[in-house]
């Protein structure tokens, strides 16, 4: 059991790493297993869509505005916006953070973006690797991974999801375990027991 967890974790870093260093866009999972994702997210469909939209128009707008000079992400959850990433001064810091709030159905804005020199490539693929070994510290705790989003920034994982105030002390745990974690910034939406159960009983968006 101990040497299959082993090899699960190895693949699931392995393919964060393999993602981040060719460039390529996060893998989209389609046909029947999309539909399940969509089912077990706790977004509504339409939020979803809306998080999906706003990580879009965000980087696309920085990229027109400000250009190669930053290097800012976005992700958005229930259409609060997480920005992570470096810029050169605390002038374009505001900037990107007044950019991103002025993108259509934003509800907040979280900026993390730090002033300093662009990470070497080693620090963004050891950044991915501790996601993965987060996630897979998830399995072991009894969290949902698709109920916890994760996103690793300089060695700071940053959760976001709508869960539990149990699943976000276990989520938090979880993260801080992980060998390599300096710090775990919590941003959460606390639903109760009650909430979470209508969820999970709600019938699953048709096709």
């Amino acid at each position: 059991m101990k040497a299959m967890k082993k090899i699960t974790l190895t693949c699931l870093a392995a393919a964060l790493l393999g993602a981040g260093l060719s460039g390529c866009a996060p893998l989209i999972i389609g046909g029947a297993a999309g539909a399940v994702l969509v089912a077990t997210d706790r977004r509504t469909a339409g939020t979803q869509l809306e998080d999906e939209s706003i990580e879009f128009r965000a980087k696309s707008n920085i990229r027109e505005q400000l250009g190669t000079r930053v290097r800012v992400d976005v992700i958005s959850y229930n259409r609060m916006a997480l920005l992570t990433g470096e810029v050169a001064n605390a002038a374009d810091k505001q900037a990107v953070e007044r950019i991103v709030a002025n993108v259509q159905n934003v509800r907040s804005v979280v900026n993390e973006v730090a002033v300093l020199s662009t990470p070497s490539l080693w620090d963004r693929s050891n950044d991915l690797l501790v996601t993965g070994k987060v996630k897979a510290a998830f399995i072991d705790k009894g969290v949902s991974v698709t109920a916890v989003r994760v996103s690793t920034e300089r060695s700071v994982v940053y959760l976001m999801g709508r869960v539990t105030a149990r699943e976000s002390e276990l989520a938090t745990d979880a993260a801080r375990s992980v060998s390599g974690v300096q710090r775990v910034v919590r941003m959460f939406e606390i639903i109760s027991q009650q909430e979470l159960e209508r969820l999970q009983q709600a019938p699953a968006p048709k096709s």
